[in-house]
């Protein structure tokens, strides 16, 4: 869990520096005046939106978004600077934020996938550890089961109790004629 939730620090640290970039992006162009700045207050308007979709597809983790947002502030960039509403060295500029924002939203991304990677294997591991230990548990019972089974195959039959064979049993010896005598005489 310690690994989780420091990957989940991480992510937002990593979020919330994309973020001041951006925002630091977004302070560059919200100066921008007719005069003398290189950048027209519509373009500057334009651009500063772009950025806002930017920062908070950021502030989200959505670093898909994030990255559209970003080529659609580069192709508005483009558009701006070859009508003339922003001059050659403040897209310069501009380019050079966007490219460093760029740079930490590719880490972010990577960083993510790495870490799905991770707790797809994690779980990968767990489940294997729980097939593991459901098969030992079989088999273990399996052996339990075999070794009863082989026990009750070792004990001695048991010696059914003797039956007295016929004619054998109550002896009529010593009985003569039915038993003591009827009469005096013999």
């Amino acid at each position: 869990m310690t690994s989780i939730r420091s990957k989940g620090k991480r992510s937002r640290a990593l979020g919330l520096f994309q973020v001041a970039t951006v925002l630091a992006l977004a302070v560059s162009l919200a100066g921008c005046g007719p005069a003398g700045t290189g950048l027209q207050r519509d373009a500057a308007r334009q651009l500063q939106e772009r950025v806002l979709g930017v920062s908070q597809a950021a502030a989200t983790n959505d670093h898909a978004a994030a990255l559209r947002a970003l080529e659609g502030l580069e192709a508005d960039l483009a558009s701006a600077a070859n009508s003339g509403h922003v001059s050659e060295e403040r897209r310069r500029g501009i380019m050079a934020m966007v490219t460093a924002v760029r740079a930490d939203l590719k880490a972010a991304v990577e960083a993510a996938e790495t870490a799905a990677a991770a707790e797809a294997a994690a779980a990968e591991k767990v489940k294997a550890d729980a097939e593991a230990a459901a098969a030992a548990e079989k088999a273990k019972a399996d052996a339990e089961a075999a070794a009863k089974a082989a026990q009750v195959r070792a004990a001695p039959a048991p010696v059914p109790e003797q039956v007295p064979a016929p004619g054998q049993g109550k002896s009529n010896e010593g009985k003569s004629g039915g038993g003591k005598g009827k009469g005096k005489n013999g």
